[in-house]
């Protein structure tokens, strides 16, 4: 794919964003994942004179196009990152009145073969949302142990034939390492079949191992303890998330259920309240955006509000 294609990203649930996250015209918001600005566009829109808008993503192609579209409004910074690393932001830093994470791959991602995320296509086993930093998956399977992959496999995509296909992957790389998403499709199909009628054989491994090469997990729960950091009491936290795993994460954070290691014989530690409150139940898209977007199909959106005693 041409590096100056151009390529399309419907925002999931634009309209339940935009209410739960209560823009005000002077407010400071943060978008962490702007992908291509679908949600970013809306809420600048909402935003008067001193209104601020603060972008971030990690993908370099992201950021270059956010820098292109909003060179010349005062009111957006650009800033080339992980949202996990917010806080170290000093405009974040200074306070929040929104921010917002859809969380997963984008649109243009999946598109573009190059980027290796979708086996629909033919390109590079890459996977990474920066590819100037850290080992694609092919680099990865390529040194990592069969125990090692099966294990991903399990805990990121819930695989129940990750062993058999970790196995696969280590035999084949005996004779030549996987280098392509449609090598690993193909090896996956030939070990476990179709099992399900509705979904590729693949597409477990591919949201494992993608969510692995680019530790999403553990930058999910570093960015939402640096958003609880950034935002303002009052303050508004919207995640979209595409699978459950994400979606546990995002539910017990806003609860304040962290696990804490209990001894046998000693008192339950005392708790601490929760730093938000639920706005809600968990949304999911309606039948009409469904239609228009079938990506949208599998995402939850959560909203909470910053208590005014959290940290």
């Amino acid at each position: 794919m041409s590096a100056n294609a151009t390529f399309t990203h419907a925002p999931v649930m634009l309209a339940e964003v935009l209410e739960g996250l209560r823009v005000q015209a002077d407010g400071t918001y943060l978008d962490g994942t702007f992908g291509r600005g679908g949600h970013a566009r809306e809420v600048l829109a909402r935003l008067g004179p001193n209104g601020r808008l603060l972008l971030m993503d990690r993908d370099p192609e992201a950021i270059a196009s956010a820098r292109r579209e909003f060179a010349t409004d005062a009111r957006v910074t650009v800033e080339h990152g992980n949202f996990a690393g917010m806080a170290e932001w000093p405009e974040a830093l200074a306070g929040l009145d929104g921010v917002l994470l859809d969380l997963g791959v984008s649109s243009p991602q999946l598109d573009d073969a190059a980027r290796g995320f979708s086996f629909q296509g033919d390109g590079p086993l890459d996977m990474r949302m920066d590819p100037t930093r850290g080992i694609g998956a092919a680099q990865w399977l390529a040194q990592a142990g069969e125990t090692e992959i099966s294990d991903v496999l399990w805990r990121h995509g819930e695989e129940k034939m990750s062993r058999r296909i970790a196995r696969a992957i280590v035999e084949k790389r005996a004779e030549k390492p996987l280098a392509t998403t449609r090598e690993l499709a193909d090896l996956i199909t030939r070990t476990i079949g179709r099992r399900e009628h509705h979904k590729h054989p693949a597409t477990r491994t591919f949201q494992a191992l993608r969510i692995h090469v680019n530790d999403e997990i553990g930058s999910l729960e570093s960015g939402l303890a640096a958003a609880q950091r950034c935002l303002k009491p009052g303050g508004r936290l919207a995640v979209i998330s595409f699978h459950s795993l994400e979606d546990r994460i995002v539910k017990n954070f806003i609860r304040g259920e962290i696990a804490r290691p209990v001894r046998r014989g000693l008192p339950m530690p005392e708790t601490a309240p929760a730093p938000f409150v639920a706005i809600g139940r968990a949304q999911q898209a309606g039948d009409a955006e469904l239609a228009r977007n079938p990506r949208a199909r599998s995402a939850v959106l959560r909203i909470a509000e910053k208590r005014a005693e959290a940290a």
